[in-house]
């Protein structure tokens, strides 16, 4: 059934809990499920129709939430953009993909108040009530119902719109519950863009649970410190953890999990966590694939429930014999790589439009984004080794860029680094690091590459950034950061 019928069943127990607490302040679930559904009939008024896309640019967490869940109940398929992006950028990706009605300005609390430029963050007693006094409708909503859909380039890329069934979300929920320990009683740190898959099923598993989700709409730098005297749990990439520990550590606070998604965890980590009793769940998916595997306990990553996995030879590959001497697909330690194949409930229904992107399909119902891994036989820890398309081929070897920034994590003053490939007439590409941090010097950085790394992993070129361009998300955007040091950027300096 949609989620916002969940959150229907929510009001009933429990309406004066708090469902949601954002920017305007808080809504209770009983205001929660009467917006839905007021906004659900009208947008079957403007003429939402079943499984058509409805595009929704809302600048607002909380408004881009009440519009997603709303045009689910209706029937449509709620495409979420980022409003962030601008109305021309917007224009251009909505282009590709036909939609049959534009949701850009907070949704009415209910037909009523068609007319009202925005409802107010939060209601008048009269508007309350007892919540079986005026029961939202709860619509019934079919497993294999098109129910979320939202941009995707990963870190670089043409961006594209994966679309998913109600149920690849829905049935990973009680799994989810279960590793990340979140239930009824949390108050759920969302710190990121809805449009960002990672945020927007954070956002929703919270509330289909009956929690309380935080919604900032963006990672809050300034506020952290404030959000974690009240939240139980939080999701977020991998590089924003180090920044919760520390202030856990410096101001303490109720976070008791950590859900990690999108990255590798820096080195040490999960250990500081562990001290701080914060537990911490970690996983590797796409937004084209959902969950793919999780580590719970730091000893690797496994199968999700419900997950079966694969790791493929990539046809046209061999094994090298070390760094010096490989091609597309093989690994630094001579043995061949393989391309990640999952098979599960959770796997989307590809992109709108038919749109062309990494997702490949096989007639088992197996799908690969064209990840990377080491060899892997059912049930043992999954090593990953990054994307296919980001190898860099460097004088005949190939390297992998996630393999590289795991050990240039671990010199002293490093935030965080990304490795890409810079042209080379000679090599072909050389390896360069722009690395973010104070203080940091191209000395250790070279001297913990020397110990680690073979030499055609080791970068050629250093660089220093004040901050990485990233992804709405948080990841790393390699593309764009490897076109700034073609370019020139005054913001990157060289290591000297």
């Amino acid at each position: 059934m949609p989620v916002a019928a969940q959150i229907m069943q929510h009001a009933a127990a429990h309406p004066h809990r708090v469902a949601v607490r954002g920017a305007h302040g808080e809504t209770t679930y009983d205001l929660l499920a009467r917006r839905i559904d007021g906004a659900a009939r009208l947008l079957a008024a403007r003429g939402a129709a079943p499984g058509a896309p409805a595009a929704i640019a809302l600048q607002d967490p909380v408004e881009a939430l009440v519009a997603v869940l709303a045009a689910d109940l209706a029937g449509a398929t709620p495409l979420v953009c980022d409003a962030a992006a601008g109305a021309e950028r917007r224009a251009r990706l909505l282009g590709a993909v036909p939609v049959d009605l534009r949701v850009e300005r907070p949704l009415p609390v209910g037909p009523a108040a068609a007319g009202a430029a925005r409802p107010a963050p939060a209601a008048r007693p009269e508007e309350r009530g007892p919540a079986a006094a005026d029961p939202p409708a709860a619509r019934a909503g079919a497993p294999h119902d098109r129910a979320w859909a939202c941009f995707t380039s990963g870190s670089t890329g043409r961006p594209r719109a994966v679309v998913r069934t109600r149920a690849s979300w829905t049935d990973s929920f009680p799994h989810l519950s279960d590793l990340a320990r979140i239930g009824p009683d949390d108050t759920v740190l969302v710190p990121g863009p809805l449009s960002s898959s990672l945020y927007g099923f954070a956002a929703v598993h919270t509330l289909a649970v009956g929690a309380t989700a935080v919604l900032p709409g963006r990672w809050p730098a300034a506020g952290l410190q404030a959000h974690l005297r009240a939240c139980t749990a939080v999701h977020l990439v991998p590089h924003h953890l180090p920044a919760v520990l520390e202030v856990l550590r410096r101001s303490g606070g109720p976070l008791r999990s950590v859900v990690a998604g999108g990255a590798a965890l820096p080195a040490g980590v999960r250990e500081r966590a562990a001290d701080a009793d914060v537990h911490v769940l970690a996983y590797y998916g796409a937004t084209e694939l959902s969950f793919v595997a999780a580590d719970a306990d730091g000893c690797g990553l496994r199968p999700f429930p419900g997950v079966e996995i694969e790791v493929r030879a990539v046809p046209g590959a061999a094994a090298s014999t070390g760094a010096a001497g490989g091609t597309a697909g093989a690994a630094t330690d001579g043995v061949p790589l393989g391309e990640v194949w999952a098979r599960s409930p959770y796997l989307a229904d590809g992109y709108l439009a038919g749109a062309d992107g990494p997702l490949r399909t096989d007639a088992g119902g197996w799908m690969t984004v064209g990840d990377l891994a080491g060899p892997y036989r059912g049930g043992q820890v999954l090593r990953l080794r990054g994307r296919g398309g980001g190898a860099i081929q460097t004088g005949g070897a190939t390297v992998v860029p996630e393999d590289v920034e795991e050990v240039l994590r671990k010199a002293p003053g490093v935030g965080d680094v990304v490795v890409v490939g810079l042209p080379h007439p000679d090599l072909g590409a050389v390896v360069a690091a722009v690395v973010e941090g104070t203080g940091v010097r191209r000395a250790a950085l070279e001297e913990v590459a020397r110990a680690e790394l073979d030499a055609a992993q080791r970068p050629r070129r250093w660089y220093a950034a004040e901050r990485l361009p990233r992804t709405p998300s948080g990841k790393p955007r390699r593309g764009l950061l490897a076109a700034r040091l073609a370019g020139g950027e005054p913001g990157i300096r060289k290591l000297g």
